[in-house]
């Protein structure tokens, strides 16, 4: 895929978001949370991440050792994205809160988050 721009936001519509990406790979991870989520990320650069309205409906919730930030809406309580623990200069977004995006076909990466310390 090339490079373009997305734009992404929660399920009612109050966050809002775009990214830059080309999607060289999807991932999943098997984390406490990220196993409940049940989402499918791709990650990108914070200089690739806007938020383009709706930083005040943002909840963030943090756990274990507190470093990564998993930010959910607070009126609809869609997970929309998260700054990552191992790379907490990149976001992980969920594709599936992307317009316009069909993640067939792109290679998918499961990530093994349960054993981190």
């Amino acid at each position: 895929m090339i490079e373009k721009e997305y734009f992404g936001s929660c399920h009612c519509g109050e966050v809002q978001f775009k990214i830059i990406t080309d999607f060289p790979e999807l991932t999943t991870c098997d984390c406490s949370i990220c196993i409940r989520k049940n989402a499918l990320m791709v990650k990108v650069h914070e200089s690739h991440f806007t938020l383009i309205k709706g930083e005040s409906f943002l909840s963030e919730y943090q756990f274990h050792t507190k470093t990564a930030h998993h930010y959910f809406c607070k009126q609809c309580g869609i997970y929309p994205f998260h700054r990552k623990r191992v790379t907490p200069d990149n976001y992980g977004i969920n594709v599936y809160c992307l317009e316009n995006v069909n993640p067939d076909g792109i290679p998918v990466r499961a990530t093994v988050g349960k054993g981190m310390k």
